[in-house]
């Protein structure tokens, strides 16, 4: 029996490998991992909507979906490849004499884009618990590393937001370098820390223990990129939808059965075994959970601060993200 064909654009991810080295197969579907770096995919699909499926950043398709509801060329299936905590995220020029993180009020903040996703989380993080309203900070966007950055989607945001983009033959770690800006909210790291200049610093200097507390205080492992699929190819075959996100499950749960492996390592982390655990203790033995229930709490804050950044004119509910299929299950 014939698969339809389908392209997949997804990162080199653990949790995705199966689908990319064929040893789970989605059900009816042949499918082509096409493996790109998240900026590519992101650009690629929003822009020309080259793929069938892909993943998505959570921000861009949230800010997609409200813009027009009816009319949005992606339609989501709640399946979360990538999530990450971002108070490591936020990096200062060390002269700028930012200690805390209320000293950041009335300073100048680059973001790659506003509507990043791992910004999203940043500034509402910042907002909700460490006295930092969104619009008390000046934005600047642009490239991180390379000039020319641009936001992928025309925003429509409120007055009281100070904008702009930076100067077209400049990028964001260098005004970071220099002290032009003061700080910057990235899900990268920026090349001058990696390389150990000492003008760059991150602003928590132990943000794990920060994100650890956070996360016992809320419950939130922050959702950063979901997985949507193009709505003509949905709306042709709605059963396309259910048939990725079984396959995504299955894969993850390969991923975490090897996880617990302590005959020979398969990363080369030498504690793997007690970071695992380590991971399991803080978060629980689930901690990468895919299906809306179990995320609800965590997209129902997240689509708060994208309204109250001024990315969605209204507050979208979680039910609203997905495809009703993925919703719900057959019972016996």
């Amino acid at each position: 029996m014939s698969r339809i064909p389908l392209t997949l654009a997804c990162w080199d991810y653990d949790r995705t490998q199966a689908l990319a080295d064929g040893s789970v197969r989605p059900d009816g579907l042949d499918l082509t991992y096409l493996c790109l770096p998240v900026e590519e995919t992101f650009f690629r699909m929003l822009r020309h909507r080259e793929f069938e499926a892909a993943e998505m950043s959570l921000g861009s398709y949230v800010t997609n979906l409200a813009a027009d509801p009816d009319g949005t060329a992606f339609v989501a299936i709640p399946v979360f490849p990538s999530r990450a905590f971002r108070h490591n995220g936020i990096y200062i020029h060390s002269g700028s004499g930012i200690e805390k993180p209320a000293d950041l009020v009335g300073r100048t903040v680059g973001v790659p884009e506003y509507q990043l996703t791992a910004v999203v989380w940043i500034r509402g993080i910042l907002a909700d618990h460490h006295d930092v309203p969104v619009s008390s900070v000046k934005y600047r966007t642009g490239g991180m590393h390379q000039p020319g950055r641009v936001e992928k989607q025309a925003l429509n945001l409120p007055p009281e937001i100070d904008i702009a983009p930076i100067a077209p033959d400049r990028t964001l770690a260098d005004m970071l370098v220099t002290g032009e800006i003061d700080a910057l909210y990235a899900p990268r790291t920026p090349r001058p820390l990696l390389e150990g200049r000492p003008e760059v610093r991150r602003l928590f200097a132990d943000p794990r223990a920060v994100e650890e507390q956070y996360a016992a205080e809320t419950g939130i492992f922050p959702i950063m990129h979901v997985v949507v699929v193009r709505r003509d190819v949905y709306e042709a075959r709605p059963w396309v939808a259910q048939s990725l996100f079984a396959a995504f499950e299955q894969a993850k749960a390969l991923t975490e059965s090897r996880m617990s492996e302590t005959a020979a390592n398969r990363y080369m982390l030498p504690w793997q075994y007690d970071e695992v655990e380590r991971t399991r203790r803080v978060l629980g033995p689930d901690f990468w959970p895919y299906g809306l229930e179990r995320n609800r709490a965590t997209l129902e804050v997240f689509l708060r601060y994208a309204h109250e950044q001024g990315l969605t004119a209204r507050r979208l509910t979680p039910d609203e993200l997905f495809v009703c299929e993925t919703l719900e299950s057959y019972v016996i």
